[in-house]
């Protein structure tokens, strides 16, 4: 049922934690399933130098937490505003259906990480365009990811 990867992410999670005086923290969450996602971002040339996450769920989410946070680290803000849901679930190996809300929660996680941090620093970026940390998404409905 769950990739080999998906195990070892939720056995031995990369990243996790918190960093104090974060540049940016981004928290999510679905009341449904229960899931909440915080990640934490550390800024340095307007490239993410650190990023730890915290998450209270289940195991896919602790998983796609890690290897999101993997994905992230180093890239510019630029390039981590282009990491989609369907990156996350292609390095995990794949997701069961019912479990690729957890992947959202990610990407929903790292933008409101950086809205912060773009909120703190009267920064823009194309990127965030339209997103508010604040709207319900509700992450069971996402389509199905087909490989």
């Amino acid at each position: 049922m769950y990739t080999e990867i998906v195990m070892d992410h939720f056995m031995n999670p990369r990243n996790v934690g918190e960093i104090e005086n974060a540049d940016g923290i981004g928290e999510v969450g679905n009341v449904k399933c229960g899931d909440i996602m915080r990640i934490y971002i550390k800024v340095v040339d307007e490239t993410i130098s650190e990023i730890k996450f915290k998450t209270f769920g289940c195991g896919s989410a602790i998983a796609a937490s890690s290897v999101a946070t993997e994905i992230i680290k180093g890239l510019t803000i630029e390039e981590a505003l282009k990491v989609t849901n369907k990156q996350v679930v292609e390095a995990l190996g794949g997701l069961p259906a019912v479990k690729v809300h957890c992947s959202v929660l990610a990407e929903q996680a790292l933008k409101a990480a950086i809205y912060d941090y773009a909120s703190k620093n009267d920064k823009t970026y194309a990127g965030l365009e339209g997103f508010d940390p604040a709207d319900d998404h509700d992450h069971h409905d996402v389509v199905e990811i087909e490989f």
